[in-house]
């Protein structure tokens, strides 16, 4: 039986968004999860915003991305361990995703994976953001809001979650420029890092690109959207490794 070494880590596939090619995003994710070498891989990490905006009720969850989770299923029947983070979009899941073998984290997660130590999240809300984002996020995770929000039928609440990620930077196809030792985020992982021994922080949330060493001797990672491409990072048992999966055609 082969080592599982490997973990991989994906983020801010955004499904749903009707931006681009929203079934070509989809078909690459498979096709990424599938290509994941289950026999060798301990763990899948994916950072929050998977969906564009997820909704489920009590007994009612988003229809479609059959492939989407038979791909994880698989994954979890093979022994690969999935986890997940709540992202901003898809901050309503309750029960299903832990009903299909799925195993929620908290940001900031600290874990273990091979003799390193990572620090894992979707990244929203980490370091001195601004105020207004902080109001806006606590909206979200209200609970009574959110039961209030339940009330709603699935034909209305879909269609105003569904507008609301219209009008998102995304949606607009607004590239964001990571501002470096300037960002919450740096500052939160400078911070954190101070007091726990952390070998990588990687994140998702701000749709850019960003390796960075920090002054204590970790590694930020934040990763890219796949609006445009399908970026994903494994870690070796040695070190974080980049790649992008090919094209769904």
């Amino acid at each position: 039986m082969k080592e599982r070494k490997y973990a991989f880590f994906a983020s801010d596939v955004h499904l749903g968004l009707n931006v681009a090619d929203p079934q070509d995003r989809e078909a690459r994710f498979v096709r990424f999860l599938r290509l994941v070498p289950a026999d060798e891989t301990r763990a899948l990490y994916l950072l929050g915003d998977i969906w564009d905006f997820w909704y489920e009720y009590r007994d009612v969850v988003p229809k479609g991305y059959a492939r989407v989770f038979s791909a994880l299923m698989d994954l979890m029947d093979a022994g690969v361990e999935v986890y997940f983070f709540q992202g901003n979009h898809d901050v309503w899941t309750y029960s299903y995703f832990e009903e299909l073998g799925m195993i929620r984290l908290t940001q900031p997660a600290l874990v273990h994976i091979g003799g390193r130590t990572f620090c894992l999240g979707h990244g929203d809300g980490l370091g001195p953001v601004p105020k207004g984002y902080m109001f806006l996020r606590s909206v979200f995770h209200c609970r009574f809001l959110q039961v209030l929000f339940s009330m709603l039928h699935p034909w209305i609440a879909f269609r105003l979650g569904n507008g609301w990620s219209k009008n998102n930077r995304l949606a607009r196809r607004e590239e964001y420029v990571f501002k470096g030792e300037s960002e919450p985020l740096y500052k939160f992982a400078v911070d954190y890092s101070s007091e726990h021994h952390v070998d990588y922080f990687v994140f998702g949330h701000y749709h850019a690109d960003v390796r960075m060493k920090l002054p204590t001797g970790a590694e930020l990672i934040v990763m890219k959207d796949w609006i445009s491409s399908s970026p994903y990072m494994y870690f070796d048992g040695i070190s974080m490794v980049g790649g992008y999966c090919q094209n769904s055609e």
